[in-house]
């Protein structure tokens, strides 16, 4: 089992009481749900891309981040996701956390308050310091890539 950080967080104005904070819909779930906090029915067209709320701010420590990604169950019944996933999050970003939702699908959806559109994974990162040298060490694959380990013939 995986020990747990706290992390703060804080609603962006009383008006959203109402709404869950980000939580885990199982033990063993990776991400948080993620609700939307508009204040009414919100249609995405088909092709358009809109900026959901979610009502909360938090602050990350340092040396993580929050991603957000979409929703499995949004994007195979709906072909409804998040643009830019995943989303980072960035430890020093202090202001509500909204959600880039696309509509890839072919009919109008509807996001209305509460329902849950992305899920978010807190994770740790490192910083790194480039090391310039002339060349890399070789290995057995190469400058093989984009396929070249898929399909055969």
């Amino acid at each position: 089992m995986s020990q747990t950080l706290n992390v703060r967080i804080s609603r962006v104005d009383d008006s959203t009481g109402d709404l869950p904070l980000p939580g885990y819909a199982t033990a063993g779930s990776a991400g948080m749900d993620v609700c939307a906090a508009v204040t009414g029915d919100l249609t995405i067209e088909p092709g358009q891309t809109v900026l959901v709320p979610t009502g909360f701010r938090i602050e990350l420590p340092p040396g993580h981040e929050a991603q957000v990604r979409p929703r499995s169950g949004l994007a195979a019944k709906h072909g409804v996701g998040v643009l830019n996933s995943p989303g980072t999050i960035d430890s020093d970003y202090r202001g509500e956390v909204k959600v880039i939702l696309t509509n890839f699908g072919r009919a109008p959806f509807v996001v209305r308050r509460g329902d849950r559109i992305a899920q978010m994974v807190v994770a740790r990162y490192e910083r790194v310091h480039w090391q310039e040298v002339p060349a890399l060490d070789e290995t057995a694959r190469g400058e093989g890539g984009f396929g070249h380990t898929g399909v055969q013939g």
